[in-house]
């Protein structure tokens, strides 16, 4: 409900819905921070937005479950699997509850789900669809449908069109878990070899001001193949990395954004399992694996994510390439 990939590997689920029940009414029950990647989506009819922290307290439950029960659904699906979205739909009243069996069902979202669904697949994008079953939608196609503003995708044009290169590629050096971050000067040497190799342009995009200063050491360890991004919305970023030939970074949001919007993406993983959150049907790198629970791979160091050399992400780069190049021959 708060992280903005997980909402976004799950834009396939609303799709679906939508291809099946035409004239249903779809909500989205999402937090502030997340809510610009559904806000206007073509198959959700209305956002509902959850003050962080709504179920902290009694009385910020008394007030989402009133604001939840006036929408009058019939069916709640729970796609994460996590205490706060099983009791988001525990209080909308629905009468059919959709949710995990097995290990999916996280923490203490088993005990909201009336109607249990144990799937097969491992990926967040596959096992949120599986949860459509009893629905009667099997094996839908995925397709993302990301809303992108006009306005946004205009600016985005126009800054594409001030960068001479003919390519142009996107890093992304941020992540929310110090496990999930490359090193900026591996990001900055990778943008040397595009260049190099490839006639890329590198623009390094930033959301915090530790991503901004690790995007500004990329600049620096780049020898000129990089610059700067200029400070972006989501909306913004979405369309900016839509006008790029390739994306790269960490597992955090962006990366997901890449996929939704069409942009070949390399993704690069330490503390998470690309079997479970990698660029969808994209390519993702990891040599080492940080074990442990959740909250250990989070306060981790970032040695798994060390262990990915600048020739691992290269071999990567070479072999899309050829790739793309086949397509086109083809």
């Amino acid at each position: 409900m708060s992280a903005i990939g997980d909402t976004i590997l799950t834009l396939p689920v609303a799709c679906a819905l939508r291809d099946q029940f035409p004239e249903s009414k779809i909500f989205w029950v999402v937090e502030e921070k997340s809510s610009p990647v559904v806000h206007r989506h073509d198959a959700v009819d209305e956002v509902v937005i959850l003050d962080r922290g709504w179920f902290t307290s009694p009385s910020r439950l008394r007030s989402a479950r009133q604001q939840l029960r006036s929408l009058r659904c019939d069916v709640a699906i729970d796609c994460q699997g996590m205490t706060k979205s099983g009791l988001a739909c525990l209080l909308s009243g629905a009468k059919h509850r959709i949710g995990y069996l097995g290990k999916q069902a996280r923490e203490l979202s088993r005990w909201f789900s009336n109607v249990r669904v144990e799937p097969v697949f491992h990926h967040l994008t596959d096992r949120s669809l599986e949860l459509l079953t009893p629905l009667g939608i099997h094996s839908p196609a995925v397709r993302w449908d990301l809303p992108i503003p006009g306005p946004a995708k205009a600016w985005a044009e126009r800054y594409r069109n001030t960068i001479p290169a003919s390519r142009v590629a996107i890093m992304n050096p941020g992540a929310t878990w110090h496990s999930k971050r490359w090193l900026p000067e591996r990001f900055g040497a990778t943008a040397r070899y595009l260049r190099d190799r490839y006639g890329y342009t590198t623009v390094a995009v930033w959301g915090t001001s530790l991503d901004r200063a690790m995007a500004s050491d990329i600049v620096a360890t780049s020898n000129g193949a990089a610059i700067l991004a200029p400070d972006t919305d989501l909306h913004h970023l979405a369309a900016l990395i839509g006008t790029a030939d390739l994306f790269l970074s960490n597992d955090t949001g962006p990366l997901h954004m890449a996929v939704a919007v069409g942009t070949p993406t390399i993704g690069l993983y330490g503390a998470t399992r690309p079997g479970d959150s990698g660029p969808y049907g994209q390519t993702a790198i990891q040599m080492a694996y940080e074990s442990g629970s959740s909250r250990q791979r989070r306060n981790a160091s970032n040695a798994a994510m060390c262990a990915i050399g600048v020739e691992h992400v290269c071999e990567a780069v070479d072999a899309l390439e050829q790739q793309q190049r086949f397509l086109v021959a083809a």
